[in-house]
């Protein structure tokens, strides 16, 4: 599990707006492929930490405690804020969440009709928010609300992968 870390990457935000209901559609699926992936394992292994990291389960409830910070995001776009709200980089609402005492089912479902919410506000974006920019904040560059979503598929995929990895080392 020696990847790049989450804020250590760079992004090049430069997506085709031709792919914005495509993306829509793989953020929609993000909550069933966690489901798949941890639908099977026993509570030992959904809460068991490895070298002091997030659990499975804090790893699928901060993807969905981050979803009240893509709407607001949405939002800013609708506000035409020059700058996009900041993330809470030390990520205080997983740590306070307690997931790993909720049941697994519990945070699928949250995280399930979070992202439904979320990408139902996307959809409903009109032209010409579409086409706005407002500036990320950590990465101090322009992005439009499909560069957002991009941005936030690829968190997605991160943590999959992080769980993956998890999954593979606690079955050895």
């Amino acid at each position: 599990m020696d990847r790049v870390k989450w804020l250590d990457k760079n992004f090049i935000f430069n997506v085709n707006q031709g792919e914005y209901k495509s993306i829509l559609t793989e953020l929609n699926e993000t909550p069933g492929k966690a489901a798949a992936l941890v639908n099977s394992l026993s509570e030992e292994v959904l809460t068991r930490r490895v070298k002091g990291k997030w659990s499975i389960k804090e790893n699928i409830g901060h993807l969905s405690d981050l979803e009240e910070l893509h709407c607001g995001r949405i939002d800013d776009f609708i506000e035409r804020k020059e700058k996009l709200r900041s993330a809470d980089l030390t990520n205080k609402k997983t740590y306070q969440a307690s997931h790993n005492k909720k049941s697994i089912k519990t945070i699928l479902s949250e995280f399930k009709d979070a992202r439904k919410l979320f990408v139902k506000r996307m959809n409903g974006l009109d032209e010409i928010v579409v086409n706005r920019s407002s500036i990320h904040p950590r990465l101090n560059q322009p992005m439009r609300p499909i560069d957002m979503a991009k941005f936030v598929l690829e968190h997605d995929k991160h943590h999959l992968q992080t769980i993956k990895e998890m999954i593979e080392k606690l079955s050895s």
